[in-house]
């Protein structure tokens, strides 16, 4: 207990703690000073009460020790032993940012591992980690749209909900621009300088109240950027489908509509990006996170806790005791 106590321990004055190197001194000169005072004299016929001891004689030298210990427990005191603790503050202007995520049923399909749906959300939570000030929403879409979770920067709640996301929990189908729209609708009434959705999709827009096209206006009159990913690997990939036999694979073509993706991101003023594994999916997440960065400060600061209070109670503990020792115990006349 005594050495985690120590390793926590720092030194306003360390320098003062080379007055340690006084004690050898101090013993020498004791050391020397007792042979000067004790008796040359030998008497023969007192040789049989030499090996005799009293508590006196066992004791005599208890006074310089206590004292010898007060100084090095005064040393040490005046040298300020504290403990510190670090604090970081972060302050900053965050970013309001929505992920707006198609779970339609082809987001099942397993050209990513384990499929899409569960590698989007695992980037998804990844990228939350990343961030620090921002407030963060989640609008989830297929055949309509919904509002998993609005801007927060409660992140546990916000990652929470991305992990409860599931295909078939709304219509089936892929309504890009009500998902647009109702994300662009979570961000409307922000008074963040930066406004940001994050939409990914695996297909082409074929349902839905509201057109791509409505929906992208609508974000370019509310100064919102967005960054669009086409997700998908070429060609083909299997899609499980239950039946009553059984899940059944199919494998059903790859549809994007990287027109529409690329017009909406560009018009917007954000890119858009094609992910065909789980590899390049973190990485797209991760160049988003680089392009939009928080502005944000940090400051350092220590508290310190005086720690020489109990050596000041132990020094005057000692001195007592030698006092005692002294007049009381070693005492030479009564």
């Amino acid at each position: 207990m005594l050495s985690e106590w120590y390793q926590h321990i720092v030194f306003a004055y360390p320098y003062l703690l080379w007055l340690l190197l006084l004690l050898p001194l101090l013993i020498v000169w004791y050391t020397l000073s007792q042979r000067k005072a004790s008796s040359s004299v030998t008497v023969s016929t007192l040789s049989i009460y030499r090996s005799t001891g009293t508590t006196k004689n066992v004791l005599r030298h208890m006074p310089f020790v206590l004292r010898l210990l007060s100084l090095v427990l005064l040393i040490v005191a005046i040298a300020r032993p504290q403990t510190r603790s670090n604090e970081e503050r972060v302050e900053g202007e965050g970013i309001d940012i929505i992920l707006c995520m198609d779970v339609s049923g082809s987001m099942l399909a397993e050209d990513f591992s384990p499929n899409r749906l569960e590698a989007m959300k695992k980037v998804a939570n990844d990228f939350v980690d990343a961030r620090k000030t921002d407030r963060i929403g989640l609008v989830i879409f297929s055949g309509e749209s919904f509002t998993q979770c609005p801007p927060t920067t409660d992140y546990a709640a916000l990652k929470s909900q991305i992990y409860a996301v599931r295909s078939g929990i709304l219509q089936d189908g892929t309504a890009i621009g009500s998902g647009l729209a109702t994300s662009v609708e979570r961000l409307k009434e922000s008074e963040s300088k930066s406004k940001v959705v994050i939409l990914l999709t695996d297909g082409e827009n074929n349902g839905g109240l509201i057109p791509p096209s409505t929906a992208k206006e609508i974000a370019k009159a509310y100064q919102v950027k967005v960054y669009t990913i086409g997700m998908g690997t070429e060609g083909y990939a299997a899609l499980p489908q239950q039946t009553a036999g059984g899940v059944v694979r199919t494998m059903e073509k790859v549809n994007i509509d990287e027109k529409l993706l690329t017009e909406i991101a560009n018009e917007t003023g954000g890119n858009y990006f094609r992910a065909k594994d789980n590899e390049t999916l973190s990485k797209i997440y991760a160049d988003i996170d680089q392009l939009e960065k928080s502005k944000i400060e940090t400051s350092q600061f220590s508290r310190y806790s005086e720690e020489y209070y109990p050596l000041v109670f132990a020094i005057m503990a000692l001195l007592l005791l030698e006092v005692w020792l002294r007049y009381k115990v070693l005492r030479k006349f009564p």
